[in-house]
Formats: structure tokens, C-alpha cells, sequence
């Protein structure tokens, strides 16, 4: 049985006005599964025009991926102050059927799902999902997201749907939009089993219904590209979750890797 499985629409960015590269939360947690030398099924969705572009480097950190045409690729353009990332919304692609999530997911037992939208996984593929026995890991910036164009836009409308979820990985701007506070304390009440609420160089914080406590981060010298840190850090999660360790050992494990990460070009 395949352990992992990570799904989700591909994306194309613009950072800081330079040429535009694959992104997304499907495209990052590859990258991240490879440097690790860990396996997992990969599949990934974006338009037949932007193909060229953004699946061959996908495919090139040797993981199996399987691609399925999206009327239209989602696209950002961005550049970042500090640890915050200001972003537009330029495109979003089609949403995710349940059926060709659970194709996506085989027989995984945990699914990175790398929602960049509300839109991408909704809650019908969702409870599919969770159905078909497997346990997931949602990224909370592809709930609160909104499928508007133009300056990035978030709100608290995501439903019903982390009744389907197993992890849910958070910043501290997302904890605020959801339930007004960043508080670890109030993240119990979303009732969801294991949350990684993240705070860049201030570390994390895990938070279940037995514990809450706090993950430093484990710094990095030199300037770096943030971007993909939060989708390395979730997939290194699972990781270490697949390979049975408990939330706070896979939240020091995912710390440590994603610096090592972030240091390497």
C-alpha cells in the first residue's frame, strides 16, 4: 500500500516581477518528497497551454505523476515583506471531481491535499476522500481563499467541511480569519484532530485534543525564497506521520528539514 498521495492543481507564478515558474502545493511537496528520497504518488492538474511549462519540472524530481487538463491553470503573482507574502490572484483553475480525487489518492493512506482555492476541493471531493478511508491533510489557506481575480481574498465561509479533515496546517493570518484569533487554545474548538498552526521564524505551535506546544523554528543565515516552506513543511509532516512518529516529533522532524531545505538552491 502506498503511504502518501499528493493532489492539487499546479500553479503559475510571478515572483517579483521575474519570469514565470511552476508553484503550488502540489509542485512544492514534490520537491520536498524527492530531497527527502521519500516516495509518494503525485498528480497534478493545470491547462494543456501552461503544460509545457509547468509539468516537466514537476515530473523531473522522479516521483510517478499522472496529469489531467484543467480548462485554466491558477496563477499568482507575489513578492514578499518580511515573512508576510502579498499576493493577486491572477487565474484559478477547475475544481477537483470526487472521482478524479480518489484516482488521484490510489490507495494512499495519507493525501496531501494542496488546495490553492476554495473552489479546488469542494466539500463533495472532500467526503469522497474520507470515504474512501483516507486521511487528509488540508492546507487552510485553500479554504479561506476565495476564487476571486485581483489582490488575494480571504474569508471565513468554508462550511462544513474539516469534519473531513486530519490535519490542518494554518498561519497565524488564516487562524485569525477563521476564528479571530491566533491563539493555539482556541484552535481546539475547529475540532479537528491534529492542527499545525505555523508562524514562520517563530516556529509552530501542534495542537490536539490532548496538547498544545510550541515547535521552534530552527533558523536559517542568509537571505532566502520563503515560498514553498509551508507546503515542504506539511508533506515533511506526513512523512514522518506515515513513518509512525507522533504530531510534536513530525513538527521538530518537518523544522529541521525545511531549513535544511530552504538553505538548498
Amino acid at each position: 500500500m502506498t503511504e502518501l498521495a499528493v493532489i492539487g492543481n499546479l500553479s503559475r507564478d510571478v515572483v517579483a516581477g521575474g519570469e514565470p515558474r511552476p508553484g503550488g502545493g502540489v509542485f512544492w511537496s514534490t520537491r520536498a518528497l524527492a530531497l527527502l528520497g521519500a516516495h509518494a504518488v503525485v498528480s497534478a492538474a493545470c491547462s494543456a497551454g501552461d503544460r509545457p511549462l509547468l509539468l516537466p519540472p514537476l515530473e523531473a524530481f522522479g516521483l510517478p505523476v499522472t496529469w489531467h487538463d484543467s480548462s485554466s491553470t491558477t496563477a499568482y503573482s507575489f513578492h514578499y515583506e518580511g515573512d508576510r507574502r502579498i499576493m493577486w490572484q491572477d487565474a484559478v483553475g477547475d475544481p477537483w471531481t470526487p472521482e478524479q480525487a480518489v484516482t488521484a489518492a490510489a490507495d494512499a493512506v495519507w493525501v496531501n491535499v494542496c488546495a490553492l482555492t476554495r473552489t479546488d476541493f469542494p466539500r463533495q471531493t472532500l467526503a469522497a476522500l474520507a470515504d474512501d478511508g483516507h486521511r487528509l491533510l488540508v492546507d487552510l489557506q485553500g479554504l479561506v481563499r476565495t476564487p476571486t481575480i485581483g489582490q488575494l481574498q480571504t474569508d471565513e465561509h468554508i462550511g462544513d467541511v474539516l469534519g473531513y479533515v486530519d490535519v490542518l496546517k494554518l498561519n497565524d493570518e488564516e487562524a485569525e480569519t477563521l476564528v479571530g484569533s491566533a491563539e493555539p487554545e482556541k484552535l481546539k474548538s475547529l475540532g479537528v484532530p491534529e492542527v499545525i498552526l505555523t508562524l514562520g521564524s517563530r516556529g509552530a505551535w501542534i495542537v490536539t485534543p490532548d496538547l498544545i506546544e510550541h515547535v521552534p523554528a530552527v533558523p536559517v543565515d542568509g537571505p532566502v525564497d520563503p515560498t514553498g516552506a509551508g507546503d515542504s513543511y506539511s508533506i515533511t509532516y506526513l512523512v514522518g506521520r506515515a513513518e509512525g512518529a507522533e504530531p510534536v516529533e513530525a513538527a521538530r522532524v518537518a523544522a529541521a528539514t525545511v531549513s535544511a531545505f530552504l538553505a538548498t538552491p
